[in-house]
């Protein structure tokens, strides 16, 4: 595969409270995503340099974007009286990384100069090791 930019290339779906996939993307203005492992120091006494051992791993995403009453508020405005995974899944030029997620903010914003934007974070969920595909 070629190098790409982010441009064009993106789908971008959260499932709405009820398991409904949705796509977002035309409401989302920027995102963040994060696949980290746990990291456990073993060095020994004996050694000159550090020993480490991978962990757990995890997820996260944060996704920002503008306010639209009709698009990704739907899926939204229901964080905060619900507690369920929700599949995120994004696609950058061809490749694929799917996570359910447990988003645990929606967060509006209205700036001095009229801006009404969102931001929502969501963490892995459910013990499924995050895997591009």
């Amino acid at each position: 595969m070629a190098k790409a930019s982010g441009l064009g290339q993106t789908t971008l779906s959260v499932d709405t409270s009820a398991g409904t996939p949705t796509d977002i993307r035309n409401d989302v203005t920027n995102w963040q995503m994060a696949t980290p492992r746990g990291v456990q120091d073993i060095t020994g006494v004996d050694k000159s340099a550090n020993e480490r051992l991978l962990l757990l791993a995890d997820g996260s995403v944060t996704l920002n974007g503008v306010f639209n009453a009709t698009g990704a508020h739907l899926v939204f405005r229901t964080v905060s009286s619900s507690s369920v995974n929700r599949t995120t899944t994004q696609t950058v030029n061809g490749v694929t990384l799917a996570m359910e997620l447990l988003y645990s903010d929606y967060q509006l914003s209205r700036s001095d100069s009229g801006e009404l934007t969102w931001s929502a974070p969501g963490s892995l969920a459910d013990g499924t090791v995050p895997t591009w595909t």
